[in-house]
């Protein structure tokens, strides 16, 4: 399984959200896991212009590292998300990131692929933006079959984390792998797929003459689903 970690703490792998996705890791390396993760410093990825030329052409002209992550994203199985609290969300590292990830929510690119997502704090409030990862990898196709989150100003001691979050860290990404293995399939993210799936194709079909990329893809994509139905 190979799976690509995006990090988005202007710390890098040496801060507090690094050492816990460091332990998540080392669970999925445990069933053999090729990880790789990248780290979001904020001068790698522009802002979002709002511009629609990926739902024109399925990709950024901005001239950025975007589109290499995207593509290492696309050939890669499993997809965590890391990211310090910053007041309430996700760091402006990450969300920089998930702004540019539009024709991915729209096309749904990411079916088949499990996630994961990993939330540190200084005093709580982490859950929320764990919602908020889920519901993203939820509509870009992906299913997460896990989430780890702590405070760190009770978790971390000596700068060592808590044995029990390392603990509940590395299961966390062995149970990545073994859902990835498995096909896992989850009723309840199915159900929200599917009517993400159907807002997007009346939405891309109402938007057709200019969101030319998207609504190919979906054209194609539904002439492939007829198929295996007629072959099956």
């Amino acid at each position: 399984m190979k799976i690509i970690s995006i990090l988005g703490s202007p710390n890098g792998e040496k801060g507090n959200t690094g050492s816990l996705l460091r332990e998540v890791l080392k669970g999925a390396k445990s069933l053999d896991a090729d990880c790789e993760t990248i780290s979001l410093r904020g001068d790698s990825i522009k802002p979002c212009r709002g511009c629609h030329n990926c739902h024109k052409k399925g990709k950024c002209h901005l001239k950025d590292e975007f589109e290499p992550i995207k593509a290492k994203i696309m050939a890669a199985d499993g997809l965590i998300l890391a990211t310090p609290n910053y007041i309430y969300h996700v760091s402006a590292q990450l969300k920089v990131f998930l702004d540019r990830c539009a024709v991915l929510i729209h096309c749904m690119a990411l079916e088949g692929k499990y996630g994961l997502s990993v939330v540190t704090s200084g005093g709580g409030d982490e859950l929320p933006i764990i919602e908020y990862l889920n519901h993203f990898l939820i509509n870009s196709g992906a299913t997460p079959v896990d989430a780890v989150w702590a405070e760190m100003g009770t978790t971390l001691k000596n700068n060592k984390l808590d044995e029990k979050i390392s603990e509940q860290a590395f299961i966390a990404g062995k149970n990545l792998v073994e859902a990835w293995k498995s096909k896992r399939r989850l009723a309840t993210v199915e159900r929200i797929q599917d009517a993400h799936r159907k807002r997007m194709r009346e939405l891309i079909q109402y938007h057709q003459t200019d969101w030319v990329y998207e609504y190919n893809y979906w054209q194609e994509r539904d002439k492939k689903e007829q198929l295996n139905k007629m072959e099956s």
